[in-house]
């Protein structure tokens, strides 16, 4: 919930300050995508590290180091330096997010993780859908710095309660061996993220030769190496990629328009920081009403016809920001951003829930970082896209990358379409599906 409120807590803080230091589009999308790449390329790794070593211990680690490099954004003197700190920053969120997801497994029954799925991604969803308004807040009362500072006693309480709390471990198949942490595929995840997010925000043909470059070994990577980036028993599971795809598509597709949709708040409409999240606010209270009702849809019609319904609100959303951004009245406005926020509720349930039930023994972290690279990868490709579209349309164009952005999301159609299209059955007694690990306390 810190890491979902921070960033999008940032997009209401990101005009305010672009004016401070005097950047532009392209630079300002840097200050979320840096975050991004760095989260994405280690997401798995830490998941990694979390089923060897705990993942308590790695939660409590990633909030202290969170809290650190927020305390200094709050005090970056250059724009610079805050897409560095960033970058920093995403190295802690790495830690964060795959553990959470992970501890949530090892905790819960197998018939009442669905439910347990369901309030997380009802958290996460009202922590990001409240990040605009809080953010608003923040800037019109104490300056964007204050976004940032804000993180600082709340991350270290939370510190210490993880590093004080005892942990459950999952036992692996018997005769399983355990695998070693690879860092070869996070350097090479990292390295081609970056040249595509600068191929999209530069449309630079010497960026884009070296994403193919960096695409093709790390492919080649994943085939040969004794630690590939994803493990194969993860990389068989069809329901596992077809979650994660869900994600990396709906997410662009939505946190490109919100990136966008900030500046056309407050650039194009002229509304403060604090009005534009009030507007806003809206998606955050259907996410939140949005999450039961899709776990109970998801039980109802299955993965896949829910999950369609999902995209198809999202990619709905943005196309009426794209058509009432400009000139649509509140009362429009507002409709657009609740049925962005039930559209991405209702695919967060939908995808979280089969990317969790489907984790192969033994491998619930690393499952964990996959889904949470998915959603961090997402929204990098979609903000640099429409950044790099908006740059390409010239300045006050508003539809052009926002049309980007739906089509972005619409592409989540063709992984929805690979979900189960039943409901899972539940008999008495039964899981809900996949296989959860059984759980001992941990020795450590």
């Amino acid at each position: 919930m810190v890491v979902a409120l921070d960033g999008t807590a940032l997009l209401s803080a990101q005009p305010a300050l672009a004016a401070e230091f005097g950047a532009g589009v392209g630079a300002v999308q840097w200050t979320s995508t840096a975050y991004l790449l760095a989260v994405a390329s280690l997401l798995v790794l830490a998941g990694r590290l979390g089923d060897r070593y705990g993942h308590g211990r790695l939660l409590g680690l990633g909030l202290l180091g969170f809290g650190a490099t927020s305390a200094g954004i709050g005090l970056a003197p250059s724009i610079g330096w805050v897409i560095a700190l960033r970058a920093a920053q995403g190295v802690s969120g790495a830690l964060l997010q795959p553990a959470t997801l992970a501890l949530l497994q090892l905790s819960r029954p197998p018939a009442a993780l669905p439910r347990a799925v369901a309030v997380r991604t009802a958290g996460i969803g009202l922590a990001a859908g409240a990040g605009p308004l809080l953010g608003g807040l923040l800037v019109a009362w104490a300056g964007w710095r204050a976004v940032f500072l804000v993180n600082v006693p709340l991350t270290l309480g939370l510190a210490v309660l993880a590093l004080g709390a005892t942990e459950r471990r999952a036992v692996r198949p018997s005769g399983a061996r355990r695998e070693p942490v690879g860092w070869g595929g996070g350097l090479l995840t990292a390295a081609t993220l970056a040249a595509l997010v600068h191929a999209l925000t530069g449309w630079s043909w010497w960026s884009g030769g070296l994403t193919v470059v960096g695409a093709a070994a790390l492919v080649g990577y994943q085939r040969r190496a004794v630690r590939p980036v994803v493990p194969g028993a993860v990389l068989r599971s069809r329901v596992v990629l077809a979650g994660t795809g869900l994600l990396l598509a709906t997410g662009g597709g939505l946190f490109g328009s919100l990136f966008l949709g900030t500046f056309l708040l407050q650039r194009v409409r002229g509304m403060g920081a604090l009005t534009a999240g009030l507007q806003v606010l809206p998606l955050t209270v259907l996410m939140v009403l949005g999450s039961p009702v899709a776990a109970t849809a998801l039980r109802r019609y299955g993965p896949r016809r829910t999950a369609v319904a999902g995209v198809g609100l999202v990619a709905l959303g943005v196309l009426g920001l794209a058509r009432s951004g400009p000139t649509g009245g509140p009362v429009l406005l507002g409709a657009v951003f609740a049925v962005l926020g039930a559209g991405f509720a209702t695919v967060m349930v939908t995808a979280t829930g089969a990317v969790v039930a489907e984790a192969p023994p033994g491998y619930a972290g690393v499952v964990g970082g996959l889904k949470q690279t998915a959603m961090n990868v997402g929204p990098t490709l979609g903000i640099a896209a429409t950044a790099g579209v908006c740059l390409l349309a010239g300045p006050g164009a508003v539809r052009p990358p926002l049309l980007a952005a739906a089509a972005l999301a619409a592409l989540g159609l063709l992984p929805a379409a690979l979900l189960p299209g039943r409901p899972a059955a539940r008999p008495a007694g039964a899981e809900t599906g996949g296989t959860v690990q059984k759980a001992e306390p941990s020795r450590a």
